[in-house]
């Protein structure tokens, strides 16, 4: 347990931004879930709300819990680096790789290689999901962020939050567009009846806003590459938004036909090929591209000899 003992040096501020300004190596939000734990106390009582005010001699003091002990096993796994330094990490992650332990996966998973490649990296963010800051499919190849430090994880969150993060996907799928290019945007939840899948489903009912960005890259006979911009980050969201466009990604046996293409795909033929974001520290703009797999650059060239 971190203790930390303020006296406040000013007058009428709100509790939560006081704490973020003297506190720097703590996000906002970070403070934020500290008091709504009753992790925070003026005056030595436990505040109850963020928009407390604080005002000049009051006496401040923020616990931080130690991280409960992570039970999950380091596993020599390779990597695929894309970038690295003493704050984060980015990965070009292949098919068949869960990025966290879940029922079926309690080993074998990213978070298991990571800890085998970054020994501090438990307690950054959660205890069964250190570092990671967004996630992809089991089957979905390409670019995924990992933060090395709280202050890494917490800006990381923020750009994604905020939108300022930039993640662009390669998706191959059934059929040509009539238009090259347009947005989507329809909410997504958890399916009604199938809670394996997510679904298009009203705010009203518990739906979370979702858009999409798509255009036309190529067009191979029947098929169409697409580049698609996450402008939100919702489970399954490329997916479930191709497929309610009668477009579904190639391979998807989840929320496509699963039709054979006559290539032997490891899952759905979707890559997260560029992440760009904002280095947590330097503020210098981050740019990684992945290399698409075997699988998808092969399918990428039967389609297109089956068309000329």
């Amino acid at each position: 347990m971190n203790e930390f003992y303020l006296e406040v040096a000013t007058q009428g501020e709100r509790l939560d931004k006081y704490l973020t300004q003297e506190l720097s190596d703590l996000s906002r939000s970070r403070i934020q879930q500290l008091i709504e734990q009753g992790n925070v106390q003026l005056n030595g009582e436990i505040c109850t709300s963020k928009k407390m005010l604080v005002n000049l001699g009051d006496r401040l003091s923020l616990s931080i819990p130690t991280p409960e002990p992570l039970e999950l096993l380091a596993e020599d796994i390779p990597l695929d680096i894309l970038y690295e330094d003493e704050q984060l990490l980015i990965l070009n992650k292949p098919a068949g790789l869960v990025v966290h332990p879940a029922p079926g996966h309690a080993d074998g998973t990213l978070v298991n290689a990571l800890l085998a490649h970054c020994p501090n990296l438990p307690g950054i963010g959660g205890v069964q999901r250190p570092g990671i800051v967004h996630r992809l499919d089991k089957d979905t190849t390409g670019a995924i962020a990992i933060a090395k430090t709280e202050l890494a994880h917490q800006h990381l969150q923020a750009q994604l939050k905020a939108k300022t993060a930039r993640r662009e996907y390669l998706g191959v799928i059934y059929g040509v567009p009539k238009d090259t290019s347009g947005s989507i945007d329809l909410p997504i939840g958890r399916h009604p009846i199938d809670r394996k899948k997510m679904a298009i489903v009203p705010v009203e009912k518990g739906g979370r806003s979702a858009i999409t960005h798509w255009q036309v890259e190529e067009r191979m006979g029947n098929y169409t590459l697409v580049l698609f911009r996450l402008e939100t980050g919702r489970t399954h969201q490329i997916r479930v938004h191709s497929s309610q466009l009668g477009h579904p990604i190639v391979g998807d046996q989840l929320y496509g036909s699963g039709r054979s293409v006559g290539v032997n795909l490891p899952g759905q033929a979707l890559h997260a090929w560029k992440l760009q974001l904002q280095h947590p520290i330097s503020g210098e703009l981050i740019q990684a591209i992945a290399t698409p797999p075997p699988s998808f650059t092969t399918l990428l060239d039967v389609l297109r000899r089956r068309n000329n």
